[in-house]
């Protein structure tokens, strides 16, 4: 008789591949990997965090570098490259879907036009004359511009006859938009002269190569203690330049209450910083509203929204609103808010030719609200004893410090973003409200949930910080007066920035 056990024919339903021992056998190897493989992606996003983590790089910035061309011969690791460029780029930048408010208390505004100054009123009503009145001015002199629109072609308009602290020379519009000057020239105003102050003018640059429209006002040499204010200047690469000339350094102005801002990306090679100070000493740039400074052509470098440099000293930028990106948004390029140091300067170009090694020393950077930059919204270049308080950034890679030279203070500040320092800065730095930076590449913000919708810069709060102890009070972005304790950041309520003064 046969044994049924070795008759015994495999069931109907058997496929190759399916025998239950094999089962067995794969589901056991399965089981003795998983926790080698589990433990080996545990280690290894640990090993990425901390690498993220120590070379404190915000997603944007990762973003930038993977976008450049390394790997341009490599198809595969092209596309995993822009595919994550994107995924950082979407976990870091705020997706704006309107309109975005700027704040009515600052920037240029007709309706702090201000009356007509004492002293002997000159009018004029054409360039031609206004160049007259200009080589023939006086300390005290108010020449007052006629309204209406003027051609600028023929070179600028050059100031050379000084005025005095006690007796400036003002040059203005009656109310802000009674005059348009359209610059079809490298610069509408060259400044040489002290004690000059300009307001209430409107000034566009109208170049069909932009290259050609630079400056609307271009202060140098003699002209210290300049006051350029209310004043609203579109479509030049430096709004405002201030540098030396024959080895004379126009220290001491004041910037104070303009709109920057252009109606098109730059097409050009040139610098693009609507406030471009070099080896000057003594400025404040205040209450000013900066935006869109962005160059077509983004392998040109970075651009700024301010910068000091060159070896100037005790420079001052506050209470400025400065947007990188409003009404021009979606073009690459790396785009900084406010910086000492900016770009750097070449050793001639300097105040001292380089001796010191800074780029500046005493620089303050305060009160100002900084968003929507591709890149940091502060940046501190070898520059020494400088100060950054109480700025609120939203939207921007944060603040950053770099080279030995750089040594900073940085108290009481917002920051969307990462304070980092590089290079061997030196850094002391406290009560300043900032995220962890894994949070970041995982797409979380905290700091954005303090505000109604940082999106559109309605920013009302919706969860207030904690205050902070403030030694030094003072009044804040929009005019309010701060106590003994202050909240961090530029402002304790952005709705009197709204509001206007």
């Amino acid at each position: 008789m046969t044994d049924p056990a070795t008759t015994r024919s495999e069931p109907t339903h058997y496929r190759p591949g399916t025998n239950p021992a094999v089962r067995l056998k794969k589901r056991s190897l399965a089981r003795r990997l998983l926790w080698p493989v589990a433990s080996l992606a545990v280690l290894g996003a640990l090993a990425g965090g901390v690498v993220l983590w120590r070379m404190d790089r915000t997603p944007r910035e990762w973003a930038a570098e993977l976008r450049r061309p390394a790997t341009s011969g490599l198809p595969v690791l092209g596309a995993a490259a822009r595919a994550t460029a994107r995924y950082l780029t979407h976990a870091d930048r705020l997706a704006v879907a309107g309109p975005v408010a700027l704040p009515a208390s600052l920037g240029a505004s007709a309706d702090r036009s201000g009356a007509v100054p004492a002293g002997p009123l000159r009018t004029v009503a054409s360039l031609q004359a206004l160049a007259a009145a200009v080589a023939d001015a006086r300390p005290g002199d108010v020449i007052q511009i006629q309204p209406g629109q003027y051609r600028l072609s023929d070179g600028p308009i050059r100031i050379t006859q000084p005025g005095t602290a006690a007796a400036p020379i003002v040059l203005r519009a009656a109310r802000l938009g009674d005059v348009v000057i359209e610059s079809d020239t490298v610069q509408a105003f060259k400044v040489s002269a002290p004690y000059w102050r300009f307001e209430n003018l409107s000034l566009r640059g109208v170049c069909a190569d932009h290259s050609q429209c630079e400056h609307a006002f271009h202060v140098v040499g003699a002209g210290g203690f300049t006051t350029i204010r209310n004043n609203l200047m579109t479509d030049f690469n430096a709004h405002i330049k201030i540098n030396a000339e024959n080895g004379v350094f126009p220290d001491g102005g004041l910037v104070e209450g303009n709109t920057m801002t252009e109606s098109a990306p730059r097409v050009t090679a040139n610098p693009v910083t609507p406030v471009d100070l070099v080896a000057a000493s003594d400025w404040v740039i205040r209450g000013n509203v900066i935006t869109d400074f962005i160059r077509q052509d983004h392998t040109g470098g970075s651009t700024y929204g301010a910068f000091v440099k060159g070896e100037g000293e005790d420079n001052v930028l506050e209470r400025n609103a400065v947007i990188c990106e409003w009404k021009i948004r979606t073009v690459p390029g790396q785009r900084v808010g406010l910086s000492l140091g900016g770009g750097g300067t070449g050793m001639a170009l300097r105040r001292l030719k380089g001796r010191t090694g800074f780029e500046q020393l005493g620089g303050v950077i305060r009160d100002n609200l900084i968003a929507f930059c591709s890149d940091d919204g502060i940046y501190v270049n070898r520059a020494g004893r400088s100060t950054v308080d109480h700025n609120t950034l939203i939207d921007t890679a944060g603040i950053d410090l770099r080279f030995v030279q750089s040594s900073a203070t940085v108290t009481d500040n917002i920051v969307d973003g990462a304070i980092k320092k590089r290079d061997r800065a030196s850094l002391r730095s406290w009560d300043n409200d900032i995220p962890f930076l894994l949070d970041l590449f995982a797409g979380l913000h905290p700091q954005r949930a303090y505000y109604r919708d940082p999106a559109v810069l309605d920013l009302a709060w919706r969860t207030r910080p904690d205050s902070v102890p403030d030694p030094e009070p003072r009044v804040d972005l929009c005019g309010n007066p701060r106590g003994d304790k202050a909240l961090p950041g530029a402002f304790e309520d952005y709705a009197v920035c709204l509001r206007g003064q």
